[in-house]
């Protein structure tokens, strides 16, 4: 029996038993730890707007010490990844948490749709857009890549309370081009075209923005439409690198 994260509901969250994990996390802390800038992490924390302790390792740095943690391990399988993801989120330095997204990354394929739930987990714990914007596009928007079923959880997904669980069903797609839906992605933005927030109205534009590198014409055409009922941030960036 493995050990217990709290889950977004406060209910306990199952940690599978990993040795890869074990060895991982060991190799993670004790390599993280030894460079860190204390003098550099307050900066860091400032500019994150206090979400959470920084260790002060820089992104070049921070990633050239996660390829000597990573030296010589095994694959993971799914239970690997939720174990990794999962303890990385418990510890409170921003700097683990991005490993843990950046792992996930990393071994998407290797994750079922059953992975969904940890991902929801991780998206709405400690959120804010640096984490969030990596695990929708390439963790959430991979499970539904693959399991075309979870589209139903992205439409119960971008009716949620918790702004970055809807922010999460807008940028899912980031990554499709192509193999966009397009009547899911402009459906997501109407229906969130209302909320007040920065970052929900942020991410309308971006996904919209992001899509009309595929197909400038139906960005231009829906917002010919619906751009009444769009606040003008949504509006510019989707507008931004294709014109009026």
């Amino acid at each position: 029996m493995g050990v217990t994260a709290s889950g977004t509901s406060g209910a306990p969250f199952e940690v599978p038993n990993s040795v890869l994990a074990d060895t991982l996390l060991e190799r993670l802390t004790a390599t993280y730890a030894a460079a860190a800038d204390p003098e550099r992490a307050v900066s860091m924390r400032a500019y994150m707007k206090d979400i959470a302790p920084f260790l002060g390792l820089t992104t070049p740095e921070r990633r050239a010490l996660s390829r000597t943690v990573l030296l010589s391990t095994a694959r993971p399988d799914e239970a690997d990844c939720t174990a990794l993801a999962l303890r990385c989120w418990e510890l409170p330095e921003r700097e683990y948490h991005y490993f843990a997204v950046d792992y996930l990354r990393r071994h998407v394929k290797r994750l079922s749709s059953g992975f969904l739930p940890v991902a929801r987990h991780l998206v709405a714990t400690v959120s804010w857009w640096d984490t969030v914007d990596a695990l929708a596009s390439h963790t959430v928007g991979g499970l539904v890549a693959a399991d075309p079923k979870l589209k139903a959880d992205m439409d119960a997904w971008i009716e949620d309370e918790d702004l970055w669980v809807a922010r999460t069903a807008l940028l899912h797609q980031l990554r499709y081009k192509d193999a966009t839906d397009t009547e899911r992605l402009f459906g997501y933005c109407l229906r969130q075209s209302g909320h007040p927030d920065f970052f929900i109205r942020k991410a309308i534009g971006w996904c919209l923005r992001e899509y009309a590198k595929t197909d400038a014409e139906a960005v231009r055409d829906f917002l010919a439409r619906e751009r009444g009922r769009f606040a003008p941030l949504s509006v510019r960036e989707a507008l931004k690198n294709i014109g009026p």
